[in-house]
Order: C-alpha cells, then sequence, then structure tokens
C-alpha cells in the first residue's frame, strides 16, 4: 500500500489526476468513481485540463434510494455537474435510485461491473470506515446491495440537505466484494474527522467493523491524505 501525504486537497487532486492520466495511458478503460466533497477538487482539475474520457467508461459506486437523476442531491446530478457535462465518458453508469425493484437493479448492477471490470476505482471515507455506503459490519463478499444507512453516515450527508429530514435512509451501492476487484484503487481522505478510520485502515485488524481495512488485502491502494487525516497513523 502507497501513502501519498499532501498538504491539502488541492494537492491531492493533483495527484489523483496524474494516477488518472497515468492509467489512461497505460490502457485503462473502466473508472470506478466517487461522489461526496472527496473528489470534487480531482473533478475541477480533470475538467480544466486537456484529459480525454471519451473512450471510458465510468462506473458509478453507490446512488441514494428514492432520488432521480434530475434531484440535485442525487449523485446521477452530481457527476452530470461535476465532471461528465464538461468530461464525457462513452458510457456512465449510476445505480437506479428509483427502480420498482432494488433488490433486482443492483444485481443488474452487479453484472455491468462484471463486464467492465474496473481498472481504476476513486474512493473516499466515511468517519466509520466505510467505502462506498459499505458500513461497519457488511460481508466482506458483499457484491452490489441495498444499504441501511447508519445514524452517522446520516449525519454526516445532512450537510448536503436544506432539511436533515430530506435525508435518505437507504443507498444502492457496489458491495466491498465488486470494490475489491478493480485491478488499482486510490483512496482519498482530508480532516481530522477522517484520522481514526485512516489508522484503522492502515494498521487495525482487518475487520468487517471497519470496511475500508479489506484494503490491506488488496495488491494496488494508493492512499492520498493531508497531514489532518494521517494524524493518528503511527507508520511503520
Amino acid at each position: 500500500m502507497k501513502i501519498i501525504e499532501v498538504q491539502d486537497q488541492i494537492e491531492g487532486g493533483k495527484i489523483a489526476l496524474d494516477i488518472v492520466r497515468e492509467s489512461l495511458t497505460n490502457g485503462a478503460k473502466v473508472f470506478g468513481l466517487a461522489t461526496g466533497s472527496t473528489p470534487i477538487e480531482l473533478y475541477k482539475q480533470a475538467v480544466a485540463s486537456d484529459i480525454d474520457f471519451s473512450n471510458a467508461v465510468a462506473i458509478n459506486l453507490d446512488e441514494y434510494v428514492g432520488l432521480g437523476p434530475d434531484d440535485d442531491q442525487s449523485y446521477r446530478y452530481f457527476m452530470q455537474k461535476h465532471l461528465f457535462e464538461a468530461k464525457p465518458f462513452k458510457e456512465t453508469y449510476v445505480p437506479d435510485g428509483k427502480a420498482q425493484d432494488l433488490n433486482e437493479a443492483a444485481e443488474a448492477y452487479e453484472v455491468i461491473i462484471q463486464n467492465n471490470p474496473i481498472d481504476l476505482q476513486i474512493l473516499g471515507i466515511g468517519r466509520n470506515g466505510h467505502i462506498g455506503f459499505n458500513e461497519p459490519g457488511t460481508p466482506f463478499d458483499q457484491q452490489t446491495h441495498v444499504v441501511d444507512l447508519v445514524p452517522s453516515t446520516i449525519e454526516a450527508n445532512a450537510r448536503f440537505f436544506d432539511n436533515p429530514e430530506d435525508v435518505p435512509r437507504q443507498a444502492v451501492s457496489m458491495g466491498i466484494a465488486s470494490i475489491m476487484k478493480a485491478k488499482a484503487i486510490v483512496l482519498m481522505a482530508y480532516g481530522s474527522e477522517k484520522a481514526e478510520a485512516i489508522a484503522g485502515l492502515l494498521e487495525g485488524p482487518v475487520t468487517e467493523d471497519l470496511p475500508a481495512s479489506i484494503l490491506q488485502r488488496h495488491p494496488d491502494v494508493t492512499i492520498i491524505a493531508d497531514e489532518a487525516a494521517l494524524s493518528l497513523y503511527k507508520g511503520e
């Protein structure tokens, strides 16, 4: 596992974009993408660059249940606004949060992942160590599934909504096993509120109580984090 300490999110975005660009140069065709505040700077710098995704496929980690693509809090809307409109991909996939049968939609999304093996997966990390929306206790062999969000995740996401009561209580998310199939993974983390999760990821036991700890078993993971996020990491 490679650890890159950066000064701030701007430097982190630059390094992540360099990795994305290198992956494209080396033939990567499928990118797993994340939403939320962590990857925004990466997408901002990608939009400002000459990078070309027109022959690439994007597969997003997750989507809120109950929100359609036109809802400004949906992750499809987020991706359109922050990346896809300015940098179109050949194909873009985001889970269907408004599917009539959510479990069937999750199974169909897993087939999409299987048919489009991810070359590079971009991740953030939750304060409780979740990756995607895989909350603590999620089995490591879990594929794409419907998730009941825990109170701490709902609270963390409430800042994006005018009314905390509007925060969805469920999501459709790539499973941990789905994420681990990616050939390479880049995880970004910024701020002291992520320090405990990052320390557990890097040094703690591999446990379903901290989903991100499974990344210790992946052969190609790069952690991009600032000093605050690494503040509890003791190092080698």
